[in-house]
């Protein structure tokens, strides 16, 4: 059998796609219900809760789609680079693991540090992690920290450091990047992950 490195493609293949935007349509998600809660609905009402409770279940849901794409990196050949200098290939590079950090960092602190359990897109509910063994045996008994400090560097680090700004960077670099590939450069960068044409 051949190593996936030895075998060259044109296009990401159709559930490398999906993965990719759909992992965009639900990053759009959790922020509208979280901007929209924050926004427009007033504490302690049912509309606050399900807003709440969407941008919850869209995080998670990140995580999983993270997941299925790292499993489908790991088994799968990816079209070659286009043409380009050093520095651009090495501003993608960085561009890209960044972007997986954010996606990975992101539904992690938001899972640790969310002090309801998830009703996931109200089907079933997630227990949160304050209630689980793991934290109640290791960290509370075990280590002897409160909730209240384990969560607060976690609520910091996602809502101050990445969320507010952080994240939106990244996503309008990556969206220019691709459109800077696509309408400047006139190369197929963006092609491999829509039509394939």
């Amino acid at each position: 059998m051949r190593s996936k490195h030895t075998i060259t493609v044109n296009n990401y293949n159709t559930i490398a796609k999906w993965i990719h935007w759909l992992t965009a349509l639900v990053f759009l998600g959790a922020y509208a219900s979280v901007y929209y809660r924050h926004w427009f609905t007033v504490d302690d009402t049912p509309v606050n809760w399900t807003a709440l409770q969407l941008h919850l279940s869209f995080g998670l849901t990140i995580g999983v789609l993270v997941i299925l794409r790292t499993l489908w990196r790991m088994t799968h050949a990816t079209p070659a680079p286009e043409p380009g200098t050093k520095l651009e290939h090495l501003a993608a590079h960085i561009g890209h693991f960044a972007l997986y950090a954010i996606l990975i960092i992101m539904p992690v602190t938001g899972y640790l540090g969310a002090k309801v359990d998830t009703e996931f897109f109200f089907l079933f509910d997630i227990p949160r992690f304050e209630s689980t063994w793991f934290f109640q045996t290791v960290i509370y008994e075990g280590m002897g920290i409160t909730y209240e400090e384990f969560e607060a560097p976690l609520d910091f680090v996602h809502k101050q450091i990445f969320g507010k700004w952080l994240a939106w960077i990244l996503v309008v670099g990556h969206i220019s990047a691709a459109l800077y590939h696509h309408y400047i450069k006139k190369d197929r960068t963006l092609i491999k992950m829509t039509t394939g044409k």
